[in-house]
Protein backbone atom coordinates (compact mmCIF):
# COMPACT_ATOMS: atom_id res chain seq x y z
CA UNK A 1 0.00 0.00 0.00
CA UNK A 2 1.30 3.41 -0.81
CA UNK A 3 2.23 5.49 1.76
CA UNK A 4 -0.05 8.39 2.78
CA UNK A 5 1.80 11.75 1.59
CA UNK A 6 2.95 14.01 4.50
CA UNK A 7 0.45 16.96 4.85
CA UNK A 8 1.99 20.08 4.09
CA UNK A 9 -0.64 21.80 6.14
CA UNK A 10 0.35 22.35 9.77
CA UNK A 11 -2.68 22.16 12.75
CA UNK A 12 -3.75 25.97 12.47
CA UNK A 13 -3.37 27.38 16.00
CA UNK A 14 -4.26 30.91 17.90
CA UNK A 15 -0.73 32.00 16.91
CA UNK A 16 -1.56 31.10 13.44
CA UNK A 17 -4.65 32.82 13.21
CA UNK A 18 -3.59 35.82 15.09
CA UNK A 19 -0.34 35.96 12.51
CA UNK A 20 -3.02 36.04 10.00
CA UNK A 21 -5.56 38.65 11.26
CA UNK A 22 -2.50 40.50 11.84
CA UNK A 23 -1.14 40.37 7.68
CA UNK A 24 -4.89 41.58 7.13
CA UNK A 25 -5.32 44.53 9.43
CA UNK A 26 -1.68 46.03 8.36
CA UNK A 27 -2.05 45.86 4.65
CA UNK A 28 -2.51 48.65 2.68
CA UNK A 29 -2.09 47.11 -0.78
CA UNK A 30 -2.53 43.84 -1.99
CA UNK A 31 -2.64 42.06 -5.52
CA UNK A 32 -6.33 41.42 -6.46
CA UNK A 33 -6.58 38.46 -8.97
CA UNK A 34 -10.14 37.51 -10.87
CA UNK A 35 -11.00 35.79 -13.81
CA UNK A 36 -11.11 38.26 -17.45
CA UNK A 37 -14.63 37.68 -18.23
CA UNK A 38 -13.75 37.86 -21.92
CA UNK A 39 -11.22 34.87 -22.11
CA UNK A 40 -11.93 33.16 -18.43
CA UNK A 41 -7.99 33.88 -17.84
CA UNK A 42 -6.63 34.78 -14.49
CA UNK A 43 -5.69 38.38 -14.29
CA UNK A 44 -4.15 39.55 -11.21
CA UNK A 45 -3.99 43.73 -9.88
CA UNK A 46 -2.28 45.58 -7.03
CA UNK A 47 -5.48 47.67 -5.61
CA UNK A 48 -5.77 49.47 -2.55
CA UNK A 49 -6.66 47.93 0.79
CA UNK A 50 -7.99 48.42 4.11
CA UNK A 51 -10.61 46.21 6.50
CA UNK A 52 -14.07 46.53 8.41
CA UNK A 53 -14.01 46.52 11.65
CA UNK A 54 -14.66 42.76 11.93
CA UNK A 55 -11.85 42.50 9.62
CA UNK A 56 -13.22 41.88 5.92
CA UNK A 57 -11.23 43.35 3.33
CA UNK A 58 -12.75 46.02 1.76
CA UNK A 59 -11.09 47.32 -1.74
CA UNK A 60 -11.37 50.79 -3.99
CA UNK A 61 -11.84 50.95 -7.44
CA UNK A 62 -12.80 52.28 -10.45
CA UNK A 63 -15.41 51.21 -12.78
CA UNK A 64 -12.82 51.42 -15.99
CA UNK A 65 -10.72 49.37 -14.15
CA UNK A 66 -10.72 45.49 -15.72
CA UNK A 67 -10.26 43.51 -12.67
CA UNK A 68 -13.92 45.70 -11.66
CA UNK A 69 -15.00 44.16 -14.67
CA UNK A 70 -13.67 40.58 -13.95
CA UNK A 71 -15.71 40.91 -10.58
CA UNK A 72 -18.95 42.53 -11.73
CA UNK A 73 -19.09 39.65 -14.10
CA UNK A 74 -18.06 36.91 -11.22
CA UNK A 75 -17.41 37.83 -8.08
CA UNK A 76 -15.23 34.95 -7.02
CA UNK A 77 -11.49 36.42 -6.35
CA UNK A 78 -8.17 36.16 -4.34
CA UNK A 79 -6.54 38.65 -2.39
CA UNK A 80 -2.61 38.30 -1.39
CA UNK A 81 -1.36 40.70 1.14
CA UNK A 82 2.01 40.93 3.11
CA UNK A 83 4.76 42.83 2.99
CA UNK A 84 8.30 41.76 1.76
CA UNK A 85 11.54 42.57 3.64
CA UNK A 86 14.67 42.13 3.63
CA UNK A 87 16.48 38.88 1.96
CA UNK A 88 14.51 35.94 0.66
CA UNK A 89 10.50 37.36 -0.29
CA UNK A 90 9.72 34.21 0.09
CA UNK A 91 10.59 33.84 3.69
CA UNK A 92 8.77 36.43 4.92
CA UNK A 93 4.39 35.67 5.90
CA UNK A 94 2.07 36.23 3.17
CA UNK A 95 -1.82 35.36 3.48
CA UNK A 96 -4.04 34.73 -0.02
CA UNK A 97 -8.04 35.19 1.11
CA UNK A 98 -11.04 33.62 -1.13
CA UNK A 99 -13.39 36.13 -1.37
CA UNK A 100 -16.40 37.09 -2.72
CA UNK A 101 -17.07 40.58 -3.82
CA UNK A 102 -20.10 42.65 -2.92
CA UNK A 103 -20.14 46.32 -3.96
CA UNK A 104 -21.50 48.50 -1.68
CA UNK A 105 -24.33 50.58 -2.64
CA UNK A 106 -23.22 54.72 -2.02
CA UNK A 107 -25.95 56.46 0.22
CA UNK A 108 -26.48 53.48 2.52
CA UNK A 109 -24.53 53.50 6.47
CA UNK A 110 -22.62 50.31 5.20
CA UNK A 111 -21.09 52.81 2.48
CA UNK A 112 -20.15 54.84 4.44
CA UNK A 113 -18.52 53.26 7.02
CA UNK A 114 -16.78 51.19 4.31
CA UNK A 115 -15.58 54.73 2.78
CA UNK A 116 -14.50 56.04 6.42
CA UNK A 117 -12.75 53.09 7.17
CA UNK A 118 -10.64 52.99 3.74
CA UNK A 119 -9.57 56.62 3.53
CA UNK A 120 -8.61 56.52 7.46
CA UNK A 121 -6.14 53.91 6.07
CA UNK A 122 -5.58 55.11 2.93
CA UNK A 123 -5.58 58.99 3.14
CA UNK A 124 -4.30 60.27 -0.15
CA UNK A 125 -7.75 58.12 -1.49
CA UNK A 126 -9.60 61.44 0.09
CA UNK A 127 -8.46 62.52 -3.86
CA UNK A 128 -10.56 60.03 -5.93
CA UNK A 129 -12.55 58.22 -3.89
CA UNK A 130 -15.43 60.70 -4.37
CA UNK A 131 -15.60 60.54 -8.21
CA UNK A 132 -18.32 58.96 -9.79
CA UNK A 133 -16.97 55.94 -11.04
CA UNK A 134 -15.21 54.44 -8.17
CA UNK A 135 -16.45 52.19 -5.50
CA UNK A 136 -15.96 50.58 -2.66
CA UNK A 137 -16.04 46.33 -2.07
CA UNK A 138 -16.24 44.21 0.79
CA UNK A 139 -14.56 41.50 -0.09
CA UNK A 140 -16.50 38.37 1.83
CA UNK A 141 -14.34 35.95 3.24
CA UNK A 142 -14.88 32.50 2.33
CA UNK A 143 -11.51 30.74 3.61
CA UNK A 144 -7.61 31.53 3.44
CA UNK A 145 -3.84 29.49 2.67
CA UNK A 146 -1.26 31.34 5.37
CA UNK A 147 2.03 31.06 4.47
CA UNK A 148 3.80 31.92 7.50
CA UNK A 149 7.85 31.34 6.10
CA UNK A 150 9.01 28.30 4.88
CA UNK A 151 6.98 25.26 6.39
CA UNK A 152 4.80 27.37 8.15
CA UNK A 153 1.31 26.77 6.16
CA UNK A 154 -1.89 26.49 7.37
CA UNK A 155 -5.67 26.25 6.21
CA UNK A 156 -8.23 28.92 7.98
CA UNK A 157 -11.39 29.20 7.73
CA UNK A 158 -13.54 32.01 7.50
CA UNK A 159 -14.01 32.25 11.67
CA UNK A 160 -10.54 31.97 12.16
CA UNK A 161 -10.49 35.78 10.28
CA UNK A 162 -13.33 37.61 11.52
CA UNK A 163 -14.69 39.31 14.70
CA UNK A 164 -18.37 38.40 15.22
CA UNK A 165 -20.36 39.98 18.00
CA UNK A 166 -22.44 43.25 19.33
CA UNK A 167 -19.36 45.00 20.19
CA UNK A 168 -18.29 45.16 16.35
CA UNK A 169 -21.50 47.71 15.51
CA UNK A 170 -20.81 49.03 18.62
CA UNK A 171 -16.95 49.93 18.17
CA UNK A 172 -17.71 50.97 14.74
CA UNK A 173 -20.45 53.61 15.92
CA UNK A 174 -17.69 55.13 18.26
CA UNK A 175 -14.63 54.96 16.51
CA UNK A 176 -14.96 57.98 14.61
CA UNK A 177 -15.17 59.92 17.72
CA UNK A 178 -12.62 58.19 19.12
CA UNK A 179 -9.94 58.52 16.61
CA UNK A 180 -10.70 62.06 16.12
CA UNK A 181 -10.42 62.99 19.87
CA UNK A 182 -7.11 60.66 20.37
CA UNK A 183 -5.38 62.11 17.71
CA UNK A 184 -6.06 65.66 18.30
CA UNK A 185 -5.56 65.49 22.30
CA UNK A 186 -4.24 62.74 23.42
CA UNK A 187 -0.66 61.63 20.99
CA UNK A 188 1.23 61.44 23.78
CA UNK A 189 -0.54 58.30 24.85
CA UNK A 190 -0.30 57.23 20.97
CA UNK A 191 3.50 57.42 21.69
CA UNK A 192 2.89 54.97 24.14
CA UNK A 193 0.65 52.75 22.34
CA UNK A 194 3.25 52.25 19.74
CA UNK A 195 6.39 52.78 21.78
CA UNK A 196 6.15 50.64 24.82
CA UNK A 197 2.83 48.23 23.38
CA UNK A 198 4.55 47.54 19.93
CA UNK A 199 7.54 48.08 20.43
CA UNK A 200 7.49 50.93 17.23
CA UNK A 201 10.43 53.68 17.23
CA UNK A 202 8.71 57.09 17.37
CA UNK A 203 7.82 58.10 14.36
CA UNK A 204 4.70 60.27 15.13
CA UNK A 205 2.45 57.71 14.91
CA UNK A 206 -1.19 58.48 14.57
CA UNK A 207 -4.59 56.25 15.38
CA UNK A 208 -6.05 54.90 12.23
CA UNK A 209 -8.55 52.87 13.44
CA UNK A 210 -10.03 50.61 16.10
CA UNK A 211 -12.29 47.35 16.44
CA UNK A 212 -13.17 45.02 19.53
CA UNK A 213 -9.73 43.22 19.03
CA UNK A 214 -7.02 46.21 18.40
CA UNK A 215 -5.66 49.37 17.09
CA UNK A 216 -4.25 50.36 14.11
CA UNK A 217 -1.77 53.23 13.73
CA UNK A 218 0.32 54.57 10.66
CA UNK A 219 3.49 56.93 10.31
CA UNK A 220 3.42 57.85 7.01
CA UNK A 221 3.25 55.02 4.44
CA UNK A 222 4.32 52.89 7.42
CA UNK A 223 1.39 50.41 9.32
CA UNK A 224 1.36 48.99 12.44
CA UNK A 225 -0.84 47.11 15.14
CA UNK A 226 -1.20 46.82 18.42
CA UNK A 227 -3.96 44.24 20.64
CA UNK A 228 -5.71 45.04 23.64
CA UNK A 229 -4.93 42.93 26.41
CA UNK A 230 -8.52 41.59 25.71
CA UNK A 231 -11.28 41.68 23.15
CA UNK A 232 -13.42 44.90 23.90
CA UNK A 233 -17.40 43.65 24.91
CA UNK A 234 -18.76 47.03 24.04
CA UNK A 235 -17.81 50.61 23.34
CA UNK A 236 -17.50 51.77 26.89
CA UNK A 237 -14.84 48.92 26.80
CA UNK A 238 -12.57 51.39 24.35
CA UNK A 239 -12.03 54.34 26.74
CA UNK A 240 -11.37 52.33 29.86
CA UNK A 241 -8.63 50.31 27.92
CA UNK A 242 -6.95 53.28 25.96
CA UNK A 243 -6.98 55.07 29.50
CA UNK A 244 -5.07 51.69 31.33
CA UNK A 245 -3.21 50.90 28.60
CA UNK A 246 -1.33 54.55 28.57
CA UNK A 247 -1.58 54.74 31.82
CA UNK A 248 0.51 51.09 32.60
CA UNK A 249 2.90 52.57 29.97
CA UNK A 250 3.58 55.91 31.96
CA UNK A 251 3.82 54.01 34.46
CA UNK A 252 6.36 51.69 32.83
CA UNK A 253 8.62 54.33 31.62
CA UNK A 254 8.83 56.21 35.23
Amino acid sequence: MEERKKDVFLETTAEAAALARSLMRKARHGALAVIEPETGSPLASRVGTATDVDGTPLILISGLSAHTKGIVANPVCSLLVGEVGKGDPLAHPRITLFCRARKLERGTPEYARAERRYVNRNPKAKLYIGLTDFTVFRLELERANLNGGFGKAYLLSRDDLLLAGPAVDAIAEAEQSALDHMNSDHTEATTIYATHYGRLDDKGWVLSGFDPEGMDLAAGDETARVLFPALLAEAADLRRSLVEMAKEGRAAKS
